[in-house]
């Protein structure tokens, strides 16, 4: 068990069950010293998509905890790709995508559900480059939108 596991489960968490991804495309791509994962939307514990709008019945606090899974999502990507996530060095970018009404302003509180989990799994470089947008719609009408860049050894 890596280091990042060992922290997640003493904050009573772990990594999912990968679901199968939707699309031609791959869900990681190593360049080097470079980790890309690809964007993922929050699945509950049986692999179903969480939908929702924020600010439409869905709450900045409901979407910010999808936005926790989907850092969880992103970990359990990065075991796959990589083997072990001890040669995770750390969190270079962070994009976030939330499903919201237009006068909602409030995108960088729900990401912050997805950085604040990868500086607790992460703790010897917390921080990373991030964005946090708004959009009208997300596939299938999940609530957020997370994609990510590691470094890795």
């Amino acid at each position: 068990m890596s280091k990042i596991e060992q922290l997640l489960q003493e904050q009573g968490l772990e990594l999912p069950v990968l679901s199968a991804g939707v699309g031609s495309y791959k869900p990681y791509y190593l360049a080097g010293s470079l980790l890309f994962l690809s964007g993922q939307g929050p699945r509950d514990d049986q692999g179903t998509l969480l939908k929702g709008k924020v600010g439409a019945g869905y709450t900045t606090e409901q979407a910010s905890q999808d936005a926790q899974r989907i850092a969880l999502q992103l970990l359990a990507t990065a075991k796959l790709a990589l083997g072990d996530l001890n040669r995770l060095k750390g969190v270079v970018k962070v994009l976030g995508l939330v499903n919201c009404v237009p006068e909602y302003t409030d995108h960088p509180k729900v990401v912050d559900g997805c950085s604040l989990l990868f500086n607790k799994a992460l703790p010897q470089t917390p921080g990373h480059a991030r964005s946090a947008v708004g959009a009208t719609s997300l596939p299938g009408g999940i609530s957020v939108e997370i994609e990510a860049i590691f470094e890795v050894e």
